[in-house]
């Protein structure tokens, strides 16, 4: 049975003589009655990581203890998980045997007993708590293996070279979902986690919104019915792939994750899928053709283990006709501005921090223009609020910025208006 993954592609196929650039948006949709397997029958791993470092003291140890018995009463019963308390090193805190509970009624309550005994010390090793969930994870034979990260703080305790290698051990073992609660965290630090293990990143000020947030979390994983979906790219020969970037509902960079199927065949892979829609960005160099001749510059399926979706075609055709080749897709403008929003913001709010106000300024005033001209209106918000911080602590001024990189990150998408192929 083929893979029910809907594709749409939405591009100008028209170039200019000499013209070498083609770019696409790839829509694709999972509609639940069409994944490979029901959603109950897909066996699920997790391991929640909970950071019990010294500054998660008081308020935001209490109301994470309560996220995380949340988070695991949504688990359903044959569900296999562990929890890890998370410091200067990862710490076994359920079940104490170095293997995965399968989740049920009595296996729950004893796991929310010992989340009720998490007491703080020590500081933050993030890696350290994900080599550990990537180990509890490999030992199991679940079909989709997640990870659930919370902290509030900084990884003082790894080098940049250190995380950078355990996110690389990482990559394809689980996808993990990463918190920040507070205002110590770091955006890069989240961003990096779910760049490379294909998942959310999120900041929340305010710890009783973590209870909520895992909830939600878990109730989208445990409707993940296809699992390790992988986008497999066809090129021609000598045509260069520029970038492949999921642009909905994150803005993940995938070019460098391809796994070479064949000479001309990339295969990258896109995690767990339930019923949604993503959208990527496609573009690529190729040869120029002669005026009037077409050709194929890309092929795109789904696959997930032996199954296939249908196969579309990203196409190229040159032309003279100047309105032909300068119009430019719906679709790959708007998320071109929503990664324009993202690099702004870094921007700007780094020359904010060594106190180049000036170029602070103008990178946030355009990256707020192009928000209100995309309709971001929640990035538009966020800018507002940090525009001026006078009046606001610095540690506040600090994770305000941190909320905003993340958001830069989440787009939103207009109704893809896709086009017809060439003959």
């Amino acid at each position: 049975m083929p893979l029910d993954f809907q594709i749409q592609v939405d591009q100008n196929e028209y170039l200019p003589a000499d013209g070498r650039l083609m770019d696409a948006v790839i829509s694709v949709s999972a509609a639940g009655e069409g994944l490979s397997v029901p959603a109950a029958d897909l066996t699920v791993a997790q391991v929640i990581m909970i950071d019990c470092s010294g500054s998660m003291e008081g308020a935001k140890l209490v109301e994470a203890k309560r996220a995380v018995k949340v988070a695991i009463n949504e688990l359903r019963n044959g569900v296999k998980f562990a929890i890890v308390a998370g410091s200067n090193n990862a710490r076994l805190v359920y079940p104490v045997s170095g293997k995965l509970a399968v989740a049920s009624g009595q296996t729950r309550q004893a796991a929310a007993k010992s989340v009720g005994r998490l007491r703080v010390e020590g500081g933050t090793a993030i890696g350290s708590w994900l080599e550990a969930a990537s180990r509890l994870l490999s030992r199991s034979d679940a079909k989709v293996k997640h990870g659930l990260l919370l902290t509030d703080g900084q990884n003082v305790l790894e080098t940049d070279r250190q995380f950078a290698q355990t996110l690389r051990a990482c990559e394809g073992n689980f996808v993990c979902d990463s918190r920040g609660v507070g205002t110590g965290w770091s955006a890069t630090t989240l961003d990096q986690i779910a760049t490379a293990l294909l998942g959310s990143a999120k900041g929340l000020l305010d710890p009783s919104e973590l209870a909520a947030d895992f909830r939600q979390i878990n109730e989208t994983l445990m409707g993940r019915a296809t699992a390790d979906v992988g986008l497999r790219l066809w090129t021609p020969a000598h045509a260069r792939v520029r970038f492949l970037k999921q642009v909905f509902p994150r803005i993940t960079d995938l070019t460098g994750r391809g796994v070479e199927i064949s000479p001309r065949i990339q295969e990258y892979p896109t995690g767990h899928w339930g019923a949604e829609t993503r959208d990527y960005h496609l573009s690529v160099e190729v040869q120029p053709g002669t005026i009037g001749e077409g050709m194929v510059a890309a092929r795109i399926r789904m696959v997930a283990g032996a199954q296939e979706s249908e196969e579309h075609r990203i196409r190229a055709k040159w032309t003279e006709d100047l309105k032909l080749s300068t119009r430019i897709s719906p679709q790959v403008a708007h998320f071109t501005g929503q990664a324009d929003i993202a690099e702004l913001v870094e921007d700007g709010l780094t020359a904010k921090a060594a106190g180049d106000n000036a170029r602070a300024t103008a990178k946030l005033q355009k990256a707020r223009e192009i928000a209100v001209e995309t309709g971001n209106t929640h990035v538009v918000k966020r800018l507002d609020d940090i525009s001026d911080t006078k009046d606001i602590q610095s540690e506040m001024a600090h994770a305000m910025g941190e909320m905003l990189k993340l958001d830069t990150k989440v787009t939103h998408r207009k109704e893809a208006t896709g086009h017809a192929d060439l003959p």
